[in-house]
This record gives C-alpha cells, sequence and structure tokens, in this order.
C-alpha cells in the first residue's frame, strides 16, 4: 500500500484499538521516530508464530505497506545454530500517538492508569495469544502472563483489573528479577468464556485442555 493511500486510514477501528490494547501489554512495542507526534507499531514473533504474525499483519495491514518478512538469526553461543523471526511494522501514523503515550514513559513500556477501561475480552485474548502460557506446562488448568516487561507495581495492578473487572482468581510470582501473573485453575472456566472465542487455530495450543482432552486436569492452582 502507497504511502499516498496510508494517509486516508487515520484512525483506528474498534477491533484495531482492542487488539493494540491487548498486543502492547504483550511483546509488541510502539517507537516514535518524531519525538513523539508519531509511532509506529512492530510487531515480532518466533516462527512457530507464523501465522500469529500474519493475523496481525491482516488487522493493522492498512497503515503498513509490505508484509510480514523472515529474518534469521545466529545464536551467538553456539554459531551452528539458528533461528528466525517473522516481524513487521507499520508507517509513522499520529493514531498510535495516543497509546504511545499511555503505554510509554520514555523508551519504558508501563501500564497506563486507564487500563480497566480499554482491557475487553478481545484485548485479554490478545494478550493471552501474545504472552500467555500454561502453567506447570500443561499439568494444571492454571494459566499464566509473562509480565516481564513492567515493574512490580504494574504487575499488582494488572493483577486488580483482572479480579476486580472479571473475577479471575489471580496471584503474581517473582521469577528470577521479573514479576508474573498467574490465574487459578479454579477461574479456568470463567476465563476460557471470556477469550477463546477470539484465538486463532494456531495459537488454541497455549490454552489448556479440559477433561479427557487433558489427562492432567485434576491439579488446580
Amino acid at each position: 500500500m502507497t504511502s499516498q493511500k496510508l494517509k486516508k486510514f487515520e484512525k483506528l477501528t474498534k477491533l484495531q484499538c482492542e487488539v493494540l490494547v491487548g498486543i502492547l501489554l504483550g511483546d509488541a512495542s510502539l517507537q516514535t521516530e518524531s519525538n513523539g507526534r508519531t509511532y509506529r507499531l512492530r510487531i515480532s514473533q518466533s516462527e512457530q508464530h507464523k501465522e500469529y504474525v500474519f493475523h496481525l499483519y491482516e488487522i493493522f495491514q492498512n497503515f503498513t505497506t509490505s508484509a510480514p518478512k523472515q529474518y534469521v538469526f545466529t545464536d551467538p553461543r553456539n554459531p551452528r545454530k539458528h533461528y528466525s523471526r517473522w516481524s513487521f511494522s507499520t508507517t509513522q501514523q499520529a493514531c498510535f500517538r495516543f497509546y504511545g503515550h499511555q503505554f510509554y514513559t520514555g523508551e519504558k513500556k508501563t501500564v497506563p492508569k486507564l487500563i480497566h477501561r480499554w482491557l475487553k475480552p478481545r484485548s485479554l485474548a490478545y494478550w493471552y495469544m501474545d504472552d500467555g502460557a500454561q502453567k506447570w506446562k500443561g499439568k494444571s488448568l492454571g494459566v499464566r502472563f509473562c509480565t516481564d516487561n513492567f515493574v512490580y507495581q504494574d504487575v499488582k495492578g494488572l493483577a486488580q483489573v483482572l479480579q476486580e473487572k472479571y473475577t479471575l482468581k489471580t496471584s503474581f510470582e517473582k521469577k528470577n528479577e521479573n514479576w508474573r501473573i498467574y490465574i487459578s485453575s479454579y477461574s479456568y472456566n470463567v476465563l476460557k468464556n471470556l477469550i477463546f472465542s477470539y484465538f486463532i487455530p494456531s495459537m488454541i495450543y497455549k490454552f489448556p485442555a479440559q477433561s479427557s482432552d487433558n489427562p492432567c486436569s485434576g491439579y488446580l492452582n
């Protein structure tokens, strides 16, 4: 899409806003080269999540000029080992400015004060697809959010929003130097009813399977 045509798309749709909130809580980033006047959205995921990257590209395609690309890297610890990521960026857009100012203090990502208003079920689903995982490698119906990019107070606030807005039983624990949010298996059905319908097929594996589909589903917490 040419830059001339991109000028027609000045506002984010409701869908784009809800998805953007979720992925900014995850691994997506906003970058500015104009001292905060405009921002571009940057998406980068592992080879395993290629389909998810192209799915996000379709959502934000009206702000892009090129499709996702594969980048191959060499492991600095083992030159014989290579790994790849799929990435794309939008162009610099004023419509991302509000979110850039809300989610960043300087170059440091932070949780907006009004996240309790913006965290819709769709946002929660994309946050999970972006940065969620099964707890204890599937030996529980509990899940976790890898909130490693946020400071303790931000993680505590997010856990409180999940508990108060969606009645999810949450806790947060320290992993090395970072904090992560855990959602108890007691909240499995509530969480699944909130977010599972938004999952794309290739990301369903990230969510715990129940009963006969999961022989370990009797484990709680």
